[in-house]
């Protein structure tokens, strides 16, 4: 286990995805807007650098997990204009907000959503060309479990790109991001979304996620090959790209 499967939105009492899932319904309304206000709207940039790097593999039918509102998957239409693109998240608060982005833009030929378990995906073997996952992951119960299932939905040769808040390793951004993301993230998450556990759970999963090199025999390990990485604005935000 990978200590950010040990941390829990709410208590150390009871499921870890149940507790995730009420946490991102409790806050989808404001998720946007906290997202693009506390990364001072970097995290845009994030997603096109992530969707550039998987564009030159032409990838036509496309997996989003841990989509939430569906930013991602938004981008992705736009700049790939692929057949067709899921995404699936665990909270249908998220995904309702997505829904209206995507029919408010006419994407709902591109783009559908589905409620799954990331853990237990319902999708056939070697379905799509790319999973794509945006800020998502460190969210799983199972992180190994997880990777494993988006490995088996990829298509033999199909990508993998993952998006990720990472912390920083190098002086100062290392510690200039430790009391930003003890302090003003945690307290304008609070004031936001009025959820006292949201964001100060957030920090803590984005320091006991796994990055960079561990995160390379991680992804070796749940099937994956030629895998790379990328440190984003100081290492804030690390891209992973890998094949099947």
């Amino acid at each position: 286990m990978y200590d950010q499967e040990k941390i829990k939105p709410y208590d150390n009492c009871g499921d870890k995805a149940e507790q995730v899932e009420k946490m991102f319904d409790s806050i989808a309304p404001t998720y946007d807007k906290l997202n693009h206000q506390l990364s001072w709207n970097i995290d845009k940039g994030w997603r096109r650098k992530a969707i550039k790097a998987i564009s030159p593999f032409n990838p036509r039918k496309i997996l989003d997990v841990a989509t939430g509102t569906g930013d991602f998957a938004i981008l992705a239409a736009k700049m790939l204009r692929p057949d067709s693109i899921v995404g699936c998240d665990i909270s249908e608060g998220m995904m309702d907000v997505g829904r209206k982005k995507v029919s408010a833009l006419s994407l709902d030929s591109v783009i559908t959503f589905a409620k799954e378990d990331c853990m237990q995906l319902t999708f056939a073997d070697n379905t799509f060309d790319a999973v794509t996952a945006a800020f998502g992951i460190r969210n799983f119960p199972d992180l190994d479990k997880g990777l494993h299932e988006m490995c088996r939905v990829l298509k033999q040769g199909g990508h993998l790109c993952i998006v990720e808040l990472t912390e920083p390793v190098k002086f100062p951004m290392k510690q200039l991001f430790g009391i930003y993301s003890h302090t003003v993230l945690p307290l304008v998450g609070r004031m936001i979304s009025k959820d006292t556990s949201a964001y100060g759970y957030l920090t803590a999963t984005i320091e006991a996620f796994p990055q960079g090199e561990r995160m390379m025999d991680i992804l070796a390990k749940a099937g994956f090959s030629n895998s790379s990485f990328r440190r984003l604005t100081f290492g804030i935000c690390t891209l992973y790209i890998a094949t099947k």
